[in-house]
């Protein structure tokens, strides 16, 4: 999709559509005066008809608008005003992209982001519509034999802004807003593939290409070898039950000076969990081609920081296998010793994410990081405790974590603080190794990450359980892209381009 940034009278633009917006019950926004003026109340007219009441998700639209020379306009219902939010704005916007791309307008103008929502400005909306309208043509046929297809498709949007003072603004908040919609669109395309495509060794190929397409990104993998020299036992003792050898991808994006620290981001990378010999349960056990998603999300938020240039080093470290039963594979009972050389007892072997976790996050020291994001769809407990709206975050660090926490609200890719207290350390006891790899059914979830924290003392670090955020299950179940925005966001605010 192609997008512009203009100011203009809606009236005055020669487009396949404009779009504009109704409150319920049939107020018009500014811009849909405006275009009701110019046609001497022909809108006026319509919405006293009935046509249009400006309910949420309401479209009507309008052909042969008198003294306007578009071609078509559309009318797109928002609910009342006083409750629009970013959310409705998204929704909106999402309806309006869908309407018209099945609708044969190949461009159109949108005059949504001057919609005024309570403590954002126009810059912040005009990235959530774009985020929102790439993310509704956003369809998975990659492994189908008939690829969808528009006749017509929809390929330019224009977003019109009244206000020109604030068109430099805009127009980087549009650039914002496509590389984050960009990584996103990687994340879900890497997530919505099957288990026997996306392997490890197609995730770190998904790397390398990166590595060779994007400025100032360097891409190493290491592989199994190499792991058993640094001692991996935790990783490496995952990876046995699985005949796709294991890989840990490290990506290193230098925008920032040489001697700047770098912000790192480890995520899990299990391109399908089983649960190994304790093995999952068959309903739903396809979505565990999900597992990867927290990879997927670090391979997603360094595409946009590169696409952005943005003047800030980060690191991406992913350790990747598969965690399937096998006469190698963990058992209950067994003790593995981490690249830190604390000893674990694997009470539970479809508690694996944080195996493969800990020893990336001891890998990551030597980067010296001013901050490490690990981001891991690691328990069901998230779940239940926070549903597929907010991702549950945990860290040793409390600047970090609002930092994390303000990013979210920001760009509305929310996070939910858990805490973190010693109290929980003491649920991992175990009589035969430093710590066994399950606390108990009771705060899973916060146990998780205290299992991480043993590994997380050199650093400032904030761990993201994007469990029940990373991909919706049902009938329109597919990868989400999510945390990339919050992770871009981050960025953006420590490169010093987001106040």
């Amino acid at each position: 999709m192609e997008f512009h940034v203009k100011g203009g009278n809606p009236e005055k633009q020669r487009t396949a559509c404009v779009v504009v917006a109704v409150y319920e019950p049939r107020k018009f926004s500014a811009a849909a005066v405006q275009l009701d003026q110019a046609s001497d109340g022909f809108l006026t007219n319509v919405v006293r008809r009935g046509d249009m009441e400006g309910k949420l998700g309401q479209t009507l639209m309008l052909f042969n608008v008198p003294n306007c020379q578009c071609d078509r306009v559309l009318l797109v219902g928002c609910g009342r005003e006083r409750e629009f939010s970013l959310p409705r704005l998204r929704q909106v916007v999402t309806t309006a992209t869908k309407a018209l791309d099945s609708g044969g307008s190949t461009d159109a103008v949108y005059c949504l982001a001057d919609l005024a929502i309570k403590g954002h400005e126009t810059a912040s909306r005009v990235t959530q519509v774009v985020m929102a309208a790439e993310g509704a043509l956003y369809h998975f046929d990659a492994l189908k034999s008939t690829k969808q297809s528009q006749r017509r498709p929809l390929r330019k949007i224009v977003l019109n802004i009244a206000n020109r003072d604030e068109l430099p603004a805009c127009e980087q908040a549009a650039r914002e807003g496509q590389a984050i919609a960009n990584g996103v669109a990687l994340a879900r395309e890497l997530g919505n593939l099957p288990g026997n495509v996306c392997t490890p060794t197609y995730l770190a190929n998904a790397a390398l290409k990166m590595g060779k397409r994007l400025k100032r990104l360097k891409v190493q993998i290491l592989e199994q070898a190499e792991m058993e020299k640094l001692g991996m036992g935790a990783l490496l003792s995952v990876a046995r039950g699985s005949r796709e050898p294991p890989k840990l991808i490290v990506l290193q994006y230098r925008g920032g000076a040489k001697d700047d620290k770098p912000v790192a981001l480890v995520g899990k990378g299990l391109t399908f969990d089983a649960g190994g010999i304790s093995l999952k349960p068959a309903p739903a056990m396809d979505e565990m081609k999900y597992d990867m998603c927290g990879a997927a999300g670090v391979l997603g938020a360094i595409h946009a920081c590169a696409e952005l240039a943005l003047p800030i080093n980060v690191v991406g470290v992913i350790p990747s296998s598969e965690n399937l039963p096998d006469g190698a594979a963990n058992k209950p009972g067994d003790i593995v010793t981490s690249m830190s050389g604390q000893t674990i007892e694997v009470l539970n072997t479809d508690a694996e994410g944080r195996l493969i976790l800990c020893d990336a996050l001891t890998y990551t020291e030597r980067f010296e990081p001013t901050a490490v994001i690990d981001l891991a769809t690691l328990t069901g407990a998230c779940v239940i405790a926070l549903g597929n709206h907010a991702h549950g975050l945990m860290s040793n660090h409390a600047p970090l974590a609002h930092e994390l926490l303000t990013a979210g609200r920001a760009i509305h890719d929310r996070a939910w603080e858990l805490p973190l207290w010693d109290e929980y350390q003491d649920q991992l006891d175990s009589n035969f190794a430093d710590m066994a790899n399950i606390g108990g059914r009771e705060g899973g979830a916060i146990t998780a990450a205290c299992f991480l924290s043993r590994y997380t003392k050199k650093f400032h670090w904030a761990h993201l359980d994007i469990a029940g955020t990373a991909w919706v299950s049902g009938k329109e179940k597919g990868g989400t892209g999510r945390p990339v925005p919050l992770l871009v966001q981050f960025l953006l605010q420590r490169a010093g381009t987001k106040h």
